[in-house]
């Protein structure tokens, strides 16, 4: 079964071109499958059964996984059995007609624009806060993704229109930061990104204290931190400022679709989601402003 499953994964990549990420999802989530199916003495692919199939999803429950990853872990699997009948190596699909839990959607923590002007703040004058000041900055200011954030080049910035260049697999949009961003970036440009570099070369915007690319998780951390030292009682995260960016920039007059392209949203829907939220932060403040009893 493993070697079916490693099979499957350079299908993923080499012909469906799937990113990293979600090639090491489907992996990680395939091999748990495997590791349960030949505990309970099942290694070949052709005698799985949807019997054992929906053992394992409950198995995952009696876990206490989250429903989202009970959810991605049967979409790895019916996507993995369905290659395997389409190929012709298994007689039937024991996974075609499984369905997902229901997912209950949460609500995103949308930070107000004191909160993000007090996490702003908190950063200081030594190289690392000077980093960290601009990675937030321009995070708030773009409301881009924090993988895209990590995986910025320098060559990516352009420091004397304010645009920056974001790219994936499919396409790549430019988006604008203004002057609070544009001030970060080059106090850090200036004064802090070589004491990462330590004489070494590197074309990414940020690094760690290794000169290398920062992790997802890292830059979780950054946040989590300003947040506590902002006081803010919110469970932030670097999705957060992505949120507040889009409801923020609804709740100013902007155009839903100016937003779209600069979040990257393939779906305007997903975009339509933020006005809700900015509605609802408009409402607020003209009751706060206009009510004799606020």
């Amino acid at each position: 079964m493993r070697e079916e499953i490693q099979t499957f994964i350079n299908y993923m990549e080499e012909e469906k071109h799937a990113s990293k990420n979600t090639t090491l999802s489907y992996q990680r989530d395939l091999l748990k499958m495997a590791d349960y199916l030949e505990e309970n003495g099942i290694t070949d692919c052709g005698k799985v059964t949807k019997t054992a199939l929906n053992s394992y999803i409950l198995f995952l429950e009696k876990e206490g996984k989250a429903a989202s990853t009970v959810s991605r872990a049967l979409a790895s699997t019916r996507s993995f059995f369905g290659w395997l009948f389409k190929e012709g190596r298994i007689r039937r699909d024991p996974a075609d007609s499984m369905h997902a839990p229901k997912i209950e959607k949460k609500v995103p923590v949308i930070l107000t624009v004191d909160e993000v002007t007090k996490l702003l703040e908190q950063s200081g004058a030594n190289p690392k806060e000077i980093r960290d000041k601009a990675m937030l900055e321009l995070l708030y200011a773009t409301g881009i993704r924090v993988t895209e954030l990590v995986n910025l080049k320098l060559s990516d910035v352009n420091m004397s229109i304010g645009f920056i260049t974001c790219r994936d697999e499919h396409k790549e949009r430019m988006i604008p930061f203004g002057h609070a961003a544009k001030d970060a970036l080059a106090k850090y440009l200036e004064s802090a990104r070589e004491t990462f570099l330590k004489g070494t070369r590197s074309e990414l915007l940020f690094t760690n204290y290794s000169g290398r690319a920062m992790s997802r998780q890292g830059f979780w951390k950054i946040i989590k931190y300003y947040g506590e030292r902002a006081g803010i009682e919110e469970d932030i995260t670097p999705h957060t400022l992505r949120h507040s960016f889009a409801v923020h920039l609804l709740s100013n007059g902007a155009d839903m679709r100016v937003v779209q392209t600069m979040m990257g949203h393939s779906d305007l829907a997903s975009t339509q989601m933020y006005t809700a939220y900015a509605m609802d932060s408009a409402v607020r403040e003209a009751y706060q402003g206009a009510h004799p009893r606020k």
